[in-house]
């Protein structure tokens, strides 16, 4: 079975959502298909429909993370160090374009969030910066075509 790599952080937040959709999610989609049950003929029923749906999204969700959870291999970024750059890294680069510095972690696919600079071990950039260090230059393509990042700093916290 694969194994997904997820920083320790990343797998607290999947265990914490899974523990929202256990605890509070499912037993409230329950009681809202029961609700809606009460009202009636469920052919023509809008939020008996609705429940269903949502609680066949909560339950696929559930498995979602169950088995993610299972298969997690669980990497703290603080117990590494160095200049090369590998999954948890943070990393500081200027795009050679416009000279706009950026910062990103890399982390896995299942807690990656790029509002929040977490960029996927799989994402087309992280591969690139993969395996470089400071002053390097990375390479990729991007949906508007090519994109060069020079390296500026490497963290592991």
């Amino acid at each position: 079975m694969e194994k997904f790599p997820l920083t320790k952080e990343g797998f607290v937040m999947l265990e914490n959502e899974l523990k929202h959709l256990k605890t509070v999610e499912r037993p409230n989609i329950i009681e809202a298909i029961a609700e809606a049950r009460s009202h009636g003929d469920l052919s023509e029923n809008a939020e008996y429909s609705a429940a269903k749906e949502k609680q066949s999204f909560i339950e696929g969700r559930i498995q979602e993370l169950e088995a993610v959870i299972s298969r997690a291999q669980v990497i703290d970024p603080s117990k590494n160090s160095g200049d090369i750059i590998r999954f948890g890294a943070t990393v500081v680069v200027v795009d050679e374009d416009d000279d706009k510095e950026m910062k990103y972690q890399i982390v896995g696919d299942y807690e990656a969030d790029i509002e929040k600079n977490k960029i996927s071990l799989s994402s087309p950039l992280a591969k690139a910066l993969i395996g470089k260090e400071v002053g390097d230059v990375a390479e990729y393509i991007a949906p508007m075509g090519k994109k060069s990042f020079e390296i500026l700093d490497v963290a592991y916290q």
